[in-house]
């Protein structure tokens, strides 16, 4: 195992607070479906998309930068819907709001999304990180409810 990576179902088990970046507007996408089970489960989601407002009924930020301080305070793992080859601009990012909050915990890349720049980047600035799993498909496994 990798220095950096996690095992999901620790992260699932220990952490509450979930910023979704890329979160969707649309019913049929995984990046809408995935945060509202996870909020259905009783996490709380902070949904990042440049074109919303608000997403599951709660405050939707453009960027993690603005995402307010007591907001980002409270942000345990970055949960990220975009396509593998932007991981390493993401993952600078939230390299850069740990270094500007102390969060998030965990970087977490969505089923198929995976990149090995993204992992030297986060690995170097010390933040553990999954790739290529789904949090609903590791939540259901972790509680055997389907």
């Amino acid at each position: 195992m990798e220095k950096f990576t996690v095992d999901p179902a620790e992260v699932l088990r220990t952490y509450k607070v979930i910023a979704v970046f890329g979160a969707s507007k649309s019913p049929e996408k995984e990046a809408y479906t995935v945060p509202e089970f996870m909020k259905g489960r009783g996490y709380t989601i902070v949904p990042v998309n440049p074109t919303a407002d608000t997403i599951h009924g709660e405050r939707a930020y453009h960027t993690l930068e603005e995402i307010p301080p007591d907001v980002a305070s409270k942000v345990e793992v970055v949960e990220v819907f975009r396509p593998s080859e932007e991981l390493p601009d993401v993952a600078r990012k939230v390299v850069e709001m740990k270094r500007r909050t102390g969060r998030p915990f965990v970087f977490w890349a969505q089923l198929a999304l995976e990149n090995e720049e993204a992992k030297k980047i986060l690995s170097d600035a010390g933040i553990p990180y999954v790739m290529d799993r789904c949090m609903r498909i590791e939540q259901r496994t972790l509680t055997g409810r389907f």
